[in-house]
């Protein structure tokens, strides 16, 4: 009953940060407000997110669409395109996520809604359904003009001031993967460029390196039309930060070594921070965050970790105990990317060393690993299941 009389936590693991909770980034902040306020000028500019998975793209990226609108005067449109595969679902989402914004006042809320009435649905005191059906069919007109119908809602909203869109298209996994998505963003950022009068268009995709690559090995000249901005991991003082203002927003305090524990684990990927801190946050019992709160919050966020963010089938796959045990020799040591495999074969059983090489091969196979620019390094495809095979090692031991 204790935990239910908590109130409400001021972490998020999971999902995007609201806003009044973004913590840090002050770097990729500035630069992609500067490049919002070229927009703001009338210079269409395009920006391509990237970072490992979980390391925060998604809540920047709603971040700056929160700055765009508030300083910037600028409509911005979060598009998520999740399990999204053609460009007809693409213009399907982003007119969905148009009638569904309510980022600026009624005014404006009724002209994009009017606007778009036909793909409405009915209406109750719980709000409104989509005409799917209807917006099915008109989807691939849409899709073959999207930089008119983009224009066409800034224009209708000349008259409150909007100076500009912001298009943010995150979650492109699977549209990456189709070929004509790559054609489709190159030919909308030359049709705009071209134009006598240019939208003042802000695109801004969200995706790992491999996704870019993607698109790039679909269409070239996809490579030269992004600035690149790179999240990197947090700094121990941004963890810090973080760790000690959410404490604080719920009258929370963090002894030293607590936060020392904390910071460790985090590795610098917000989603992990977020998913460590509700865990200590809903066992602390006396309002003060201590080393034991947190070692036992690692533990049980370490399971949580490997249920959300790691492929179950890994340990599935590798049946075999000494492959289960070459696995746990991995965990050990610091939470890098990159290791070399002599190192590793120094604390391997005779029997372990035999199998080492048919156990990279398997995990280069289930995707865990790929191989490094030098001879005999490996890396981990994402850090993320680097510090669950730690977590999990520890959690064992």
């Amino acid at each position: 009953m204790d935990e239910i009389s908590k109130g409400k936590s001021p972490f998020y693991p999971g999902q995007p940060v609201p806003t009044e909770f973004f913590i840090g980034r002050i770097n990729e902040v500035h630069r992609i407000a500067r490049t919002i306020g070229q927009v703001e000028l009338g210079k269409p500019q395009a920006i391509f997110l990237t970072g490992e998975y979980g390391i925060g793209k998604s809540s920047l990226a709603g971040f700056m669409r929160y700055y765009a609108e508030r300083n910037n005067n600028i409509l911005g449109l979060h598009i998520l395109l999740g399990g999204v595969e053609s460009l007809e679902d693409v213009a399907a989402k982003t007119v969905e996520i148009v009638i569904r914004t309510q980022s600026y006042g009624l005014t404006i809320t009724e002209k994009l809604r009017n606007f778009l009435s036909k793909y409405i649905g009915k209406q109750d005191l719980l709000g409104f359904s989509i005409n799917f059906e209807s917006l099915k069919a008109d989807s691939p007109n849409i899709s073959h003009g999207y930089l008119p119908f983009l224009r066409e809602l800034l224009n209708r909203l000349n008259d409150d001031g909007i100076k500009g869109v912001m298009l943010i298209l995150d979650e492109i996994n699977g549209i990456s993967k189709n070929p004509q998505f790559a054609h489709f963003i190159k030919t909308l950022v030359d049709e705009n460029a071209l134009s006598p009068d240019p939208l003042p268009l802000m695109l801004l995709l969200c995706g790992v390196e491999e996704r870019r690559k993607d698109m790039i090995q679909h269409h070239q000249p996809i490579e030269r039309i992004f600035d690149i901005v790179e999240i990197s991991p947090m700094s121990k003082n941004e963890m810090e930060d973080f760790f000690n203002k959410t404490f604080s927003s719920v009258n929370m305090k963090v002894e030293p070594d607590a936060m020392s524990i904390l910071c460790n684990y985090s590795a610098g990927f917000p989603k992990i921070m977020h998913m460590i801190g509700d865990v200590v946050f809903w066992i602390d019992k006396d309002n003060i965050v201590s080393a034991d709160d947190a070692i036992n919050g690692v533990l049980i966020a370490a399971d949580e970790v490997g249920k959300k963010f790691v492929d179950q089938q890994v340990y599935k796959a590798l049946r075999s105990k000494d492959y289960h045990s070459i696995l746990a020799k991995l965990g050990k040591g610091d939470i890098d990317l990159s290791f070399q495999k002599s190192a590793i074969e120094e604390g391997l059983s005779d029997i372990e060393k035999r199998k080492f090489n048919n156990f990279l091969q398997r995990m280069k196979k289930l995707k865990v690993l790929k191989s490094g620019d030098e001879r005999g390094e490996y890396i981990f495809n994402s850090r993320l299941v680097r510090l669950y095979i730690r977590l999990t090692s520890l959690e064992k031991k």
